[in-house]
């Protein structure tokens, strides 16, 4: 059985939904959970509540499990370093964090406020920032951790009237991306999963004959797989929807390539396009340099 016994997890956006499973599946695991949510709406406005993370502190601790509340913001850089220090004060430790916390505003581009963009990137992007530099020195000191970030279809492949929505999900994967690399052989691994649940986030976006097969519970293994000891993975992005699981990667046509040192033109391009844009033939996608090398060797030119 996998366990996380003596192990401590941040959980933010916990208090319901998808981030609720997270946390009790840890604590159920025997992990220490720090139980993050400001109680606040969908939208994430309005005054907030204790009571979503102190419900949830109750269920874990009722099992048998350790559990404390918080009611930071994750958008505030200082409500986020105090979740980290309030695990250390308690458990001495932090070995996980799950960036789970987010709300939804959604509209077409040109026509959402300034304010509802700021609130938007404020808590999914800039709230998994945040949350993640105050983790990371307690785990590269620890020589281990784990970090899941959560991106979503919108982030991945586009919804109609959530741009700035998927624009910050999005941007898990370049954040991600480049963390994993300033992380690298240090124990502290990262990765994505991008959920679909049928939770009070998803109502009226779902049809009733999916949302039914769609309960959070199944999504929260995936996310507790990441979490433990078991994975070895940095850098993997991996959907989660009604028990099915599947990971999502980038890859590249074969492409067209022109001599370098030799006038390109629009019009050889035009030419090109069919070969550019060819995906019958794919490869994976490993960066621009680490593709164009290998097509100058090719040609001489290296």
């Amino acid at each position: 059985m996998i366990r996380f016994d003596e192990r401590v997890a941040i959980v933010t956006g916990s208090g319901t939904g998808i981030g609720r499973e997270y946390a009790l599946l840890l604590g159920a695991r025997g992990c220490k959970v720090v139980v993050n949510d400001i109680g606040g709406a969908v939208d994430g406005q309005g005054s907030g509540s204790a009571r979503p993370a102190a419900a949830v502190v109750e269920e874990i601790r009722a099992a048998g499990g350790q559990a404390i509340a918080n009611h930071d913001s994750v958008s505030d850089p200082a409500g986020a370093q105090r979740m980290v220090d309030a695990a250390l004060r308690e458990w001495g430790r932090l070995d996980i964090l799950i960036n789970n916390a987010g709300i939804l505003r959604e509209a077409p581009l040109q026509a959402m406020s300034l304010d509802a963009i700021e609130a938007v990137i404020g808590v999914h992007l800039m709230g998994a920032i945040h949350c993640t530099r105050a983790a990371l020195p307690a785990m590269l000191k620890s020589g281990y951790g784990r970090i899941v970030f959560t991106s979503s279809a919108s982030g991945l492949l586009g919804h109609v009237d959530q741009s700035v929505y998927g624009a910050a999900k999005s941007g898990m994967l370049g954040l991600m991306n480049c963390v994993k690399l300033d992380c690298k052989d240090t124990g502290v691994l990262i990765n994505t999963v991008a959920p679909s649940a049928d939770t009070r986030m998803s109502k009226g976006l779902i049809k009733e004959e999916l949302a039914r097969n769609m309960s959070p519970h199944l999504v929260a293994p995936m996310v507790a797989w990441f979490a433990s000891d078991q994975c070895t993975q940095s850098g993997e992005v991996v959907n989660a929807c009604g028990g099915y699981f599947f990971k999502v990667a980038l890859f590249k046509s074969q492409g067209a390539q022109f001599d370098p040192q030799e006038p390109v033109t629009l019009e050889m391009v035009d030419e090109a396009w069919p070969r550019i844009s060819d995906m019958s033939e794919l490869e994976p996608y490993r960066g621009t340099l680490a593709s164009l090398e290998p097509n100058l060797r090719k040609l001489g030119r290296l």
